[in-house]
């Protein structure tokens, strides 16, 4: 690639939580930051653990009127690259969008943590949103504590799961593994924009945190 800067978005390929759940990306935490990195002439790339079509969390679709203002990042989302089979030494930063799905495949995938890993160490931006975060559970998990030891980060809150009433189907609460991780969790009131950058790392709270978080990593490509 030119000297553009390139972003890669990760999403969930992980649709169904039981015979009663959908789940998957929720949308807005795609959308808007989608749509600011091509606002900001970045090439991006979206790729998903299973590549294809990622699946999207009912709650989340746009109406029928909202859709066609949508429609790139809808489109984008029908044709994911498997990240197993992306060069992730193209780009210069990743981003992480949240919804439930992320929750069952982004801790146990090895192309994620490894991704995660590599980038906070060579210093690239590493951004995820809401249960985004999820990614960095999967490259701290026995791995150097160095990963999550002391730094600030921000995800999706214990008291916010609990108001969705998801708790009880979760494979585990991500505010609290953050914590057991030896990461510094820092929470906002639920449901308010809450954005924590430590250094290279870029993580928000929920989906009122999404326009902020992809402005956090506009602000450090831009540095």
């Amino acid at each position: 690639m030119d000297g553009t800067k390139a972003i890669l978005m990760v999403v969930t390929s992980y649709g169904r939580i039981d015979t009663e759940h959908s789940t998957g990306l929720w949308f807005e935490e795609f959308s808007v930051p989608y749509e600011l990195f091509n606002q900001e002439g970045y090439v991006v790339t979206v790729a998903s653990v299973k590549g294809g079509a990622a699946p999207l969390d009912p709650r989340s679709l746009p109406a029928s009127r909202e859709a066609s203002a949508v429609r790139a990042a809808l489109e984008a989302l029908q044709h994911t690259q498997r990240l197993m089979e992306v060069d992730i030494t193209e780009y210069d930063a990743v981003f992480f969008p949240g919804g439930h799905g992320t929750m069952f495949d982004f801790p146990h995938n090895h192309e994620v943590a490894e991704l995660v890993r590599r980038y906070l160490v060579e210093g690239k931006v590493v951004a995820a949103l809401c249960h985004g975060p999820a990614a960095l559970v999967g490259a701290a998990d026995g791995a150097d504590p160095s990963v999550l030891g002391g730094r600030r980060v921000t995800a999706f809150t214990n008291q916010e799961e609990r108001a969705v009433q998801l708790d009880g189907l979760m494979p585990f609460l991500l505010e609290s593994r953050l914590r057991e991780l030896g990461a510094q969790v820092q929470t906002a009131p639920q449901w308010q924009d809450h954005v924590v950058v430590d250094g290279n790392l870029v993580t928000g709270q929920n989906p009122q945190s999404s326009t902020s978080a992809a402005q956090a990593v506009v602000r450090l490509l831009s540095a």
